[in-house]
């Protein structure tokens, strides 16, 4: 039996220029609109592969706010945990895609949002995981203030208090980490992080992140070259269990930029206990890594595989072989590049027929 998943985090409007169109050519005049925010595009995806899903988060009453919420219930999305209230707003950020050699830019309008505000005392912890097993959430709620870091952190200590498995990615985003003044980014989150982390289960990350956040570097690897080696990574996955012996599984994505529209995309899966490593996409027993040439929207991706791990490591088939688990979670992400917003429109039988190594894109009659 699938059990239920809940993500705490911030959703937000998206405003996204069209395709090819930088911001200056875009304003004034027409955007998209879509919501996302990494917890949410979990929940989402997650729900869209067949499992039961609730996402909690903080909005103010208004009729946007009502139609982001909209947006959730209609992928079958729980919102009743969701906190509505007068403080704070709905974020808001843009996103210009990238084309090329020319990478993509995201701005934030972010400060001041209902989540980053809300206290909290307000979120009922123990009538959401009724009916439970699975809590996850990222380092961005956690990097938007001193009260959201708070709010994360009791969130987190509950779930295991209330015995679900929690996963966590590490999601380090420097823009954003800068409530505490006379204290960096990287050493406030490291700081932040180091108290949520001893309560984690399976912890998904790349391998930026770990150094950012931990201090866990590998200086011989550089995903911006296009090609990394595959052979350092169940290293750095060993330190972090080293300094975290609670974790029992940690992934990584594995992202090789050869430019805005053309990367290299796979996963590893490290079991802490057996020290056993599993790497996928695979071929011929060796690494092999999805080339996709031609990206939609990259934004959502790790989110993706978050969602798509989960949902593995809970499949009563998927769940045996954690080869199975990582190849499914490398497998959706690869599809969710393909399709824009930052929800992953794939099924599960997409993503098993991917894995099976369906990939010429011929019309499904």
């Amino acid at each position: 039996m699938m059990s239920k998943l809940v993500t705490f985090g911030e959703i937000m409007m998206r405003l996204q220029t069209k395709a090819g169109r930088r911001f200056r050519q875009s304003l004034p005049g027409d955007m998209e609109v879509i919501f996302g925010g990494a917890e949410a595009n979990v929940a989402a995806s997650f729900a869209l592969l067949g499992g039961a899903a609730a996402f909690v988060t903080a909005l103010p009453e208004n009729p946007i706010a009502d139609a982001c919420l909209g947006s959730l219930r209609s992928l079958g999305v729980d919102v009743s945990g969701v906190v509505r209230g007068k403080k704070g707003r709905l974020g808001i950020y843009f996103a210009e895609a990238g084309a090329n050699q020319r990478p993509s830019n995201v701005i934030y309008d972010r400060d001041y949002s209902s989540v980053s505000m809300e206290n909290p005392g307000s979120y009922r912890w123990i009538r959401v995981f009724r009916g439970a097993d699975w809590f996850h959430t990222t380092g961005i709620t956690l990097a938007l203030s001193k009260i959201a870091a708070r709010t994360t952190v009791d969130a987190v200590k509950k779930a295991k208090k209330a015995g679900l498995t929690v996963s966590f990615d590490l999601n380090f985003r420097k823009k954003l980490w800068r409530w505490k003044k006379g204290t960096s980014p990287n050493e406030l989150a490291g700081s932040v992080m180091g108290e949520l982390l001893p309560f984690v289960d399976i912890l998904i990350a790349n391998e930026e992140d770990v150094g950012d956040v931990l201090g866990i570097k590998d200086d011989s690897l550089d995903t911006a070259s296009g090609s990394i080696n595959v052979g350092r990574y169940p290293g750095i996955a060993g330190q972090v269990a080293q300094r975290f012996p609670n974790i029992k599984k940690i992934a990584f994505t594995l992202r090789e930029s050869i430019s805005a529209t053309h990367n290299n995309w796979g996963c590893m899966l490290y079991d802490t206990a057996s020290g056993a490593v599993h790497f996928a996409p695979q071929s011929n027993g060796s690494y092999s890594p999805y080339r996709i040439t031609d990206i939609v929207d990259r934004i959502g991706g790790g989110d993706s595989f978050g969602a798509a791990l989960i949902y593995a490591l809970q499949d009563d088939e998927l769940k045996q072989d954690d080869e199975k688990s990582a190849a499914f979670a490398a497998a959706a992400s690869c599809l969710c590049h393909s399709i824009y917003g930052d929800f992953n429109y794939s099924t599960k039988d997409e993503v098993l027929a991917l894995m099976a190594g369906s990939t010429s894109g011929r019309i499904v009659r």
